[in-house]
């Protein structure tokens, strides 16, 4: 993708693919004492690795498979089934990790015959181990589990959020920018240094993802194929701004104002009705969107000033949204930077970005014993060590 340019988000694509992308720079061979020295001597001899990826934090699950070379990435499968509630409810993690643990199976052997290829081609199983909710997580860790013992492969456990930014890196070609990490469960900007990745700001209370999704369930919005997906569709035929609390402290964010005030207005609309109201739901929906990526605007060009980069990259499913894509580019540009963004394949969780970043990982040494394989759902993006990264 050119540095200019942002990528339109197709919301119905195929959830899978066979792409060959250009990779980040990943030269770091360097070794870990979690694993035998013999495993890892093959594996950093190799020129060509396969990792199966699975993802599961939330309510996507997702599971891919991706083959690197020393100089480029396939794609070789990228399959996700979605656990979708009714209208005006959310995911339950009780029944998020039912889904999950029903489809984790038949989704893995598509993954597999999609890619064309044998158990025995693949050189390790990468899973998520945090941040999320700890019923999918562990469903799906347990997944992950059964299927390197029974191919007898090693372990990689991967942070959900370092699985968004080194996809995103991958896919757009972005060498070295100001994160804005935004979906259901997290709200972040991030900025790389000295093999971390630290977080510049973040929310206080909810994710942006998290506000929205709430939001739709008080008017009711479909969560097919996503709340926020539909959110975007009416506050497109928004014409009326509405006040909303406004809320940046410093570098980071606070929706739970916003979410409460929005929630008020909502109950009015519903019990008013638009002319009684005197707005339409659709303008609550460009209120809250235009509010909301607003606050996300101020502290992703406090981080660009503060570490002087000129690229921006938005990651995470909220990261699909073409308003808020619109939004940082304008102000990129003003700039005279580039923002890089994804469409739903990519910004969406899927088990490719797991299998990437954990390949990243494995091709440095890094293993996870099964002892170690627990997952936890405070993982925090700065607790890596991201080795494979100068």
């Amino acid at each position: 993708m050119a540095a200019a340019s942002v990528a339109s988000p197709v919301p119905h694509l195929p959830t899978s693919t066979s792409t060959s992308i250009t990779p980040a720079s990943n030269t770091s061979t360097s070794t870990s004492t979690s694993s035998a020295t013999s495993d890892m001597a093959a594996a950093t001899s190799k020129s060509s690795w396969i990792a199966l990826g699975c993802e599961g934090s939330a309510n996507k699950l997702g599971i891919g498979l991706i083959r690197h070379t020393t100089t480029s990435t396939t794609i070789l499968s990228n399959l996700r089934h979605t656990f979708i509630s009714p209208p005006g409810t959310g995911f339950l993690p009780k029944d998020t990790a039912l889904h999950h643990r029903t489809e984790f199976v038949a989704l893995a052997r598509r993954a597999i015959a999609e890619a064309g290829i044998s158990p025995a081609d693949v050189d390790c199983i990468c899973f998520t181990q945090g941040p999320g909710m700890g019923a999918p997580l562990t469903s799906v860790a347990i997944g992950a589990r059964t299927l390197a013992l029974l191919w007898d492969k090693p372990l990689v456990g991967v942070n959900h959020c370092v699985g968004h930014i080194e996809m995103g890196r991958d896919v757009t070609g972005a060498d070295n920018p100001v994160v804005l990490y935004v979906s259901g469960g997290n709200s972040q900007v991030i900025a790389y240094a000295e093999q971390r990745y630290r977080i510049f700001g973040e929310t206080l209370d909810i994710a942006v993802g998290n506000c929205l999704d709430r939001f739709a369930r008080v008017l009711n919005i479909s969560n097919d194929p996503a709340p926020g997906y539909n959110i975007e569709q009416l506050a497109k035929k928004g014409t009326k701004l509405l006040d909303l609390p406004y809320v940046v402290k410093g570098m980071d964010c606070s929706f739970s104002g916003i979410l409460a005030s929005a929630e008020a207005l909502a109950a009015q609309l519903l019990q008013l009705g638009p002319e009684g109201a005197g707005f339409t739901t659709e303008d609550l929906c460009f209120s809250l969107q235009e509010t909301i990526f607003a606050m996300l605007v101020e502290i992703t060009e406090r981080a660009m000033a503060h570490v002087g980069s000129s690229e921006v990259l938005i990651v995470g499913g909220v990261g699909c949204n073409e308003r808020l894509q619109d939004m940082i580019a304008s102000m990129a540009k003003e700039r005279g930077g580039s923002v890089f963004a994804m469409d739903e394949r990519f910004c969406i969780d899927n088990g490719i970005m797991i299998a990437h970043a954990g390949l990243l990982a494995y091709r440095t040494g890094y293993r996870t014993s099964l002892e170690e394989s627990v997952c936890t759902q405070r993982f925090r993006t700065d607790d890596v060590y991201v080795e494979w990264r100068d």
